[in-house]
């Protein structure tokens, strides 16, 4: 049995996939939660906009720390429904509904199921990936600055609570900052007109304000485990207008 365990969602590509190829515990078992298979790690197959499979990883934590002797837990939530950017009462209702689904309670539910699984015993943490989007209100991003912003304070809650329990896991939302990956390169050829960020962020990009998904995940890894006083750590700048 691995010493370490690390749930991550959203490990096929961009910060997730950072964030498992740079794990810095030896020997970690790492556990891609994704749509997809990834080549390189164990996966977990699931849907962030399908409810139906969310148990599926609740399953698979409570099976996988019932009887866990390790050192340490972690879950990072990362992943995350792109393609909603627009403005609200205008877009496909269809990817609307999903998108506050996937990106708004699912990181709750799941974040409930690992701290359902948790035992004494070892570390457990979990982190959220937020955004500056939690307190910056980008037009045609309602459904993500929402999604961020009740993740954020589900954080705060989450972590007076296990505070007051005494028990594990530590909780904690990490804005990681501007970070270059394939989703932020398909949202510059999003029309403006629906997101007026796209020019903002294209241009961020050429003048190479964007961390790379190693150095956004070294950071995050660094930062590990939390000052138990904080609920959200923050890196890089931000991308804003106005």
């Amino acid at each position: 049995m691995q010493d370490t365990i690390v749930w991550i969602s959203g490990a096929t590509e961009g910060l997730g996939l950072g964030l498992a190829r740079n794990v810095p515990y030896a020997n970690a078992r790492v556990i891609n939660l994704s749509r997809r298979q990834h080549p390189a790690y164990e996966t977990v197959r699931f849907d962030l906009a399908e409810p139906a499979t969310w148990q599926t990883v609740a399953d698979h934590f409570q099976n996988e720390l019932r009887g866990f002797k390790g050192t340490r837990a972690i879950f990072i939530h990362n992943a995350y429904m792109a393609a909603a950017q627009g403005y609200v009462g205008e877009g496909d209702p269809d990817i609307y509904r999903k998108a506050v689904i996937a990106n708004a309670a699912a990181p709750l539910v799941l974040g409930d199921a690992f701290v359902r699984a948790c035992r004494p015993g070892y570390e457990s943490g979990l982190v959220m990936i937020t955004s500056a989007a939690a307190r910056v209100p980008w037009e045609g991003d309602a459904v993500y600055c929402a999604a961020k912003a009740a993740a954020e304070h589900w954080v705060r809650v989450v972590r007076r609570e296990r505070k007051r329990r005494g028990t594990g896991p530590w909780v904690v939302a990490i804005r990681p900052g501007f970070v270059d990956t394939p989703a932020v390169h398909a949202s510059i050829n999003i029309d403006p007109g629906q997101w007026p960020l796209a020019p903002f962020v294209k241009k961020a990009l050429e003048a190479g304000k964007a961390f790379d998904i190693d150095t956004a995940a070294r950071n995050i890894w660094n930062a590990l485990p939390p000052d138990p006083e904080k609920s959200v750590l923050l890196f890089g700048e931000m991308v804003t207008y106005e």
